[in-house]
């Protein structure tokens, strides 16, 4: 993988860069839109590129495994086919999904076994199955298998789970290295760093993955219910044992201001459903903080969304028809609230870049924190 640092902040560990996949270039820090089926919730492709501006997106493994299968991807060409998306795709492993999802699973130094969410049907997923299932997918990016832990983790559970991940990675690397493509472009791997929040156990782990070699590197095993501060801790120490030259990649995360604090430690990438569930169920970001867009104080509000914001939902629409929308329970609702919180999303990121290389991202970062850490819960509906 062809992966540039064009600046580091002098006060932190921030960088901007570029990575280079066939189906294009992404400018990092950047944020993932999740697709985790093939889509986006609520938005088109067409969307996606001309309005949202998405560099890339992210799909599951697990989720494309069980449907629409790997058959169907397969004569279809590859995801990216599939879903008429020509830019780079990032497809996670399916470990979380399986952790999450799964009614039933039984790990070994093999793979993992587990019956289906949808039918109660047995699967396996193996380290080589894993590589296989990604190639027949065909996204850019590829995760290897591993198994998250759950927040609070005892220390032994969380040693198990970072050994067996470090296990399965060495096997995701030698089916990776035996196998090609099958649609003719570039493909690569990533690495996952766990240990839960014991910093030994992210140290062994990092140094175990690190040693293979690998595209680019993830931290997983947070934002599953640690308090932040910790989350934060981990992050910070786990990118000390990075390779500086290879995109890091913070999974699940997060709010707004999560994603700030650990571009801040030195991470390059993001996903999370935030932004898209929470347009779906009518809490929106703005520069102010959040807002619920079914409160009545919006009924008879006719200014845009945000007036700092320059996205086709802002650009076109009020406050008050927003409001009308959801409250008539119609489907454009979804569609221009997405919208809008996607290109928050990403605009957030991308004016974090610029700041990193004019020199002031720090200063910048603790002004715009002030303004968006809102807790969401404390917002009051009508």
């Amino acid at each position: 993988m062809n992966f540039k640092l064009t600046a580091t902040d002098s006060h932190s560990k921030a960088r901007a860069g570029i990575l280079e996949t066939d189906h294009g270039i992404v400018e990092t820090p950047i944020f993932m839109p999740v697709g985790t089926q093939g889509t986006v919730k609520a938005v088109t492709q067409r969307c996606l590129m001309e309005d949202i501006h998405a560099q890339i997106i992210l799909g599951n493994t697990y989720h494309l495994y069980l449907r629409p299968g790997t058959d169907v991807l397969e004569k279809a060409g590859g995801l990216h086919n599939f879903i008429n998306w020509q830019k780079p795709i990032l497809t996670d492993s399916g470990g979380y999904q399986i952790y999450s999802l799964a009614e039933f699973r039984e790990l070994s130094e093999e793979g993992v076994e587990f019956r289906s969410h949808l039918d109660g049907s047995l699967h396996q997923f193996t380290p080589a199955k894993v590589i296989e299932i990604q190639r027949k997918i065909g996204s850019d990016i590829m995760m290897v298998l591993d198994e998250c832990t759950p927040f609070p983790c005892e220390y032994e559970y969380a040693k198990k789970s970072q050994e067996l991940t470090s296990a399965w990675a060495l096997l995701n690397k030698q089916a990776f290295e035996k196998s090609q493509p099958f649609y003719g472009h570039n493909q690569f791997l990533f690495g996952i760093i766990q240990g839960s929040i014991y910093k030994d156990l992210r140290e062994i782990s990092a140094k175990d993955i690190t040693e293979l070699d690998l595209d680019g590197y993830a931290i997983g095993g947070l934002a599953v219910g640690e308090p932040t501060d910790i989350m934060y801790e981990m992050v910070d120490f786990t990118t000390d044992f990075l390779p500086g030259e290879k995109p890091r990649y913070l999974m699940g995360v997060g709010r707004p201001e999560n994603i700030f604090e650990a571009i801040e430690r030195g991470i390059d990438m993001f996903d999370c459903v935030m932004p898209t569930r929470n347009a779906r169920n009518a809490y929106l970001f703005t520069s102010q903080g959040v807002i619920s867009m079914r409160n009545s104080m919006y009924r008879e509000d006719f200014n845009p969304l945000d007036e700092n914001c320059d996205c086709y939902t802002c650009r076109n629409y009020t406050r008050a028809y927003l409001r009308h929308l959801f409250i008539a329970k119609e489907i454009l609702a979804l569609e221009l609230a997405t919208i809008h919180n996607l290109t928050f999303y990403l605009n957030l990121v991308g004016e974090a870049r610029k700041k990193i290389i004019d020199g002031s991202f720090s200063e910048w970062k603790n002004k715009i924190i002030s303004k968006l850490a809102i807790n969401i819960n404390s917002i009051k509906e009508d």
